[in-house]
């Protein structure tokens, strides 16, 4: 399986100390048997990130490697996901990318799983030494910060130890690397004013007088979709729902006489994604894969704990620490207090939560108790429980029978886990 002088580029590295070694790096060749035989890696997304990340981390010396992703190929990644090819397309990102990664590198066993990661509870992700995403999902990466500082928290109990992550991110020419070691450093949600914010359109545009192809696309979700799919809530990553987007925006668009719109365009509108670009893919994956080797063998400091990246005029780096928020949503611990008026309406909360740049949800469910008894206020996810709650959104929070001080849980696609609010009436809003 191994040959003489196979893992020497990786082993020069661990068999003796240096000057820029970390405080608690013991040399050794126990050091790389870890990394080989005993460190269990999960790689989240094989997409752009995700096939450069599973290169390096094998050729690196990591065997016991498990890869998660939702997708399946498409033609338009063929040009920088380089694990694909022609005749993969359809089939499942995460099953192709690790067999093409066990075909050529002898030893490596990638473990693959063509599921969301939503799909998986807490006892999968204990498994794991170390997690490194490589996500265009915003909503995923607080989805998995979150999973990941719950289980930190029941393992400082138990004395046990965390799971770090590195998050590594790209826009086009531009992206960015992150270590975060949960509870103890600064989390997702803690710099959630770092990602860019959502492109969005004048409703007057994209009703009346389009121009671009994204207008189009934006007319069907925006307008077309609630007026003819209203029990259906849009899934970006259901192929029949970005079929009918796209078909809708084709027929408007050919109506003014617009060029442009395409199958990818459609999605990428739905689900705000950037064009990647493969060269800015290769360098955060590397600098990801660098982070993981030091985190798994304490052979160098690990980055403390951001850095950026822009290569758009000449090459720039920068280093930063970014700071842990205080109040935070994910990592503080602490109830947090939303003040309304009275006579405001369970609409405004929802649109609070999904505007607000300190929350950016995606669609909360509400539910509280009243007088003893559970009630939901409002759930979009579960189509009968959305109908029958739907009427509450008219309705002011004094109707509800809610009352200063009650306290509301609030589910969303964030985080794994419920955030609890407490909610300040005030009897008629202030100005």
């Amino acid at each position: 399986m191994d040959w003489p002088g196979r893992w020497t580029h990786v082993e020069k590295l661990l068999v003796r100390n240096g000057p820029f070694a970390h405080e608690d790096f013991s040399p050794g060749p126990q050091v790389f048997d870890f990394v080989r035989n005993v460190c269990n890696v999960l790689v989240i997304g094989a997409g752009g990130l995700g096939c450069e990340l599973l290169k390096n981390l094998a050729m690196l010396g990591f065997r016991n490697i498990d890869v998660i992703d939702m997708d399946t190929i498409e033609i338009s990644n063929l040009n920088r996901q380089f694990l694909f090819r022609a005749s993969d397309v359809g089939k499942p990102k995460a099953e192709v990318a690790a067999a093409y990664i066990n075909k050529h590198i002898e030893g490596c066993n990638v473990t693959p799983h063509f599921k969301k990661i939503q799909d998986y509870d807490d006892s999968f992700y204990r498994k794991f030494h170390i997690i490194v995403c490589g996500l265009d999902s915003i909503v995923a990466r607080r989805w998995i910060n979150g999973m990941l500082i719950g289980i930190n928290a029941e393992e400082s109990e138990q004395d046990g130890a965390l799971i770090p992550m590195i998050d590594g991110g790209t826009e086009g020419f531009k992206g960015n690397v992150r270590v975060m070691l949960p509870s103890m450093t600064a989390c997702i949600d803690c710099t959630l004013d770092l990602y860019p914010p959502q492109v969005t359109f004048p409703l007057c545009t994209i009703a009346q007088t389009p121009r671009l192809p994204e207008h189009c696309i934006e007319y069907v979700k925006v307008l077309l979709w609630p007026k003819e799919r209203k029990d259906e809530a849009i899934d970006g990553d259901d192929p029949q729902h970005v079929k009918w987007i796209y078909e809708k925006a084709l027929e408007r668009a050919a109506e003014y006489n617009i060029s442009g719109v395409t199958y990818r365009l459609t999605q990428g509108v739905i689900k705000n994604i950037i064009p990647a670009v493969a060269s800015t893919n290769a360098v955060i994956a590397a600098a990801c894969a660098t982070e993981v080797f030091k985190l798994a063998t304490s052979s160098y400091t690990p980055l403390n704990n951001y850095m950026v990246f822009n290569d758009i005029d000449g090459i720039y780096t920068y280093t930063f620490e970014a700071e842990k928020k205080d109040n935070c949503l994910a990592c503080s611990q602490i109830v947090h207090t939303l003040t309304f008026s009275e006579l405001d309406k369970l609409q405004d909360v929802i649109d609070f939560l999904i505007e607000n740049a300190e929350y950016q949800m995606k669609s909360p469910g509400l539910t509280t108790s009243i007088d003893g008894k559970h009630k939901t206020l409002y759930m979009q996810s579960i189509q009968s429980i959305e109908v029958a709650t739907r009427p509450n959104l008219k309705k002011t929070l004094k109707d509800l029978g809610i009352v200063d001080g009650q306290q509301i849980v609030v589910a969303d696609s964030t985080t794994p886990t419920s955030v609890i609010f407490k909610l300040n009436l005030t009897s008629k809003m202030e100005s």
